[in-house]
């Protein structure tokens, strides 16, 4: 292309070159190299005054010396009056980064697109951002191109009964990416979630049971102050006795109230003539609203029989493990709660054991998703001191499963949720697929050794070294340059890229 020039860092020379074939032209000369003491060197050998640039750098095991480097490109190509400078980036560095996962944490990606701003960054290319919001970041139009549509090709022509596959998500976060790719693909999709174990005791009954048949207060009729107890003698069918307030602990420590009524019930008898009264306080338009249903549907049976499709398991060091596997962990619970035996009814031990029900802290004070992605997260899986429960939403009974999300970096979550789909769920095959390879530390060689696991399939957005691509028999590349390559084309020529983002025709 006329006017055009393509740069090359030193993450990916590989992917550059292909993008170039692809292009027609060769890459563009530049001397890259570090001093001594560490310091990027940078010079530009080919003249780019007027030029349209475009600088390819992607992630790397030395990712702080590649984000430099790409900087001083940019800054190099601006200061030699270059016309238009673009930043190919197949993989966002810090990208995970993109919100507060403490009180005192940095949003680390703006920082590095307000970086990307004050170098001369006119236009952004990059694929799959780990959340599309991060756009927002930059003062400067980003193109997000999707690997979906590659994938979704990959599966029709290499999977032999991909129709009656399922589509699965590793954790919470990556639902939306999973849906995606089910709709595209017209397949069913579930969802597996790893929680923490808690003690038996500490369950949601500490609460509900204390709820349960509370005291109402008195309320008025006609200027006349009715007791609820009237209402509690009636329910007692005669019998003369009033429910008891106190509260008392049962055999597993959770409190509940003695004597206490069911939730429903339709023994209260209440005088033809009399109009029912509400309080405000006491019952919402939502409750009337339930209790109209429940009237009009008398004859529908409830029961407490547990979903088909749901399959629980236990976790333990990050393996799903039998149900009569022995539990290393102690007899207090993993996050500090006390276990709390036998009857009591003294209302402060209660209230003390009530106080440990508690949710997972969470950053800032809510943000269920904030570190999911976290090393800490994978740290606590293989923590032998922790039990958790993993739970498969969907039927997967002998049907193969993609296991789908943005970018492979630690092996545990996948492991896990590929136990669990095959030990669990009883699939046949499995499939981990992402955008971004990173395979942090031994994550490739880990997901090679597991059992479970039939292929692994990534782009080549980030570069793997050819030693340990070669070692490992499970793992497929897909290739981005033919992607990344049109996208620079429209570009240049201001050409549309919603092509891009349509799925492609066998």
């Amino acid at each position: 292309m006329r006017g055009t020039l393509v740069f090359s860092g030193t993450s990916c020379p590989a992917l550059t070159g292909k993008i170039c074939e692809n292009l027609g032209m060769a890459p563009a000369e530049a001397d890259l190299s570090q001093f001594s003491n560490g310091e990027t060197s940078v010079r530009i050998l080919t003249s780019v005054r007027d030029k349209d640039v475009f600088v390819v750098q992607s992630g790397s095991p030395t990712i702080n010396d590649t984000i430099m480097e790409l900087l001083i490109m940019i800054s190099a190509c601006k200061g030699g009056s270059a016309n238009k400078i673009t930043a190919v980036l197949p993989y966002f560095p810090y990208s995970r980064q993109s919100k507060k996962k403490s009180h005192r944490g940095a949003i680390t990606a703006r920082m590095l697109a307000n970086l990307l701003h004050v170098a001369g960054v006119k236009h952004v290319i990059t694929v799959d951002l780990h959340a599309s919001q991060m756009q927002g970041f930059f003062k400067c139009p980003v193109d997000n191109l999707h690997a979906e549509p590659l994938i979704a090709r990959w599966i029709r022509l290499n999977i032999p009964n991909w129709r009656d596959a399922v589509v699965v998500s590793k954790n919470a976060g990556g639902t939306k990416r999973v849906t995606s790719l089910a709709d595209a693909l017209k397949l069913n999709f579930g969802l597996v979630t790893t929680d923490r174990k808690r003690a038996p005791n500490m369950s949601a009954s500490m609460i509900m049971n204390h709820l349960d048949g509370w005291d109402n207060p008195p309320a008025y009729v006609n200027g006349v102050r009715h007791s609820r107890a009237i209402s509690e003698d009636r329910d007692s069918e005669g019998n003369g006795s009033t429910l008891s307030s106190r509260n008392v602990l049962d055999c597993q420590g959770s409190p509940r109230r003695a004597n206490a009524p069911s939730l429903r019930t339709s023994s209260l008898t209440r005088s033809p003539f009399t109009r029912p009264y509400h309080t405000p306080s006491q019952t919402s338009p939502i409750e009337e609203l339930k209790d109209e249903e429940d009237n009009g549907d008398e004859g529908q049976v409830y029961n407490d029989q547990r979903a088909q499709e749901v399959t629980h398991g236990r976790l333990v060091q990050g393996h799903v493990v039998a149900d009569d596997f022995p539990s290393s962990a102690p007899s207090d619970g993993a996050d500090g709660s006390q276990s709390y035996q036998g009857d009591c009814d003294d209302p402060m031990t209660m209230s003390h054991a009530s106080s440990f029900f508690a949710p997972e802290p969470h950053a800032l004070g809510g943000s269920g998703d904030a570190g999911g992605s976290s090393d800490e997260e994978e740290e606590k899986l293989r923590d032998p001191k922790i039990e958790h429960m993993i739970t498969l939403v969907g039927n997967v009974k002998d049907r193969p499963v993609l296991i789908v999300d943005d970018m492979i970096d630690k092996a545990g979550s996948w492991i896990a949720a590929a136990e669990t789909v095959v030990k669990r769920g009883k699939a046949n095959k499995v499939y981990c697929m992402a955008t971004h390879g990173v395979f942090g530390a031994d994550c490739l060689e880990q997901l090679q050794a597991c059992e479970c696991i039939d292929q692994i399939i990534v782009t080549n957005s980030f570069p793997i070294p050819e030693r340990r691509a070669k070692n490992a028999s499970k793992l497929v590349i897909l290739d981005l340059s033919y992607l990344l390559a049109e996208a620079i084309r429209r570009n240049h020529y201001g050409e549309s890229i919603s092509p891009l983002f349509q799925h492609m025709t066998d």
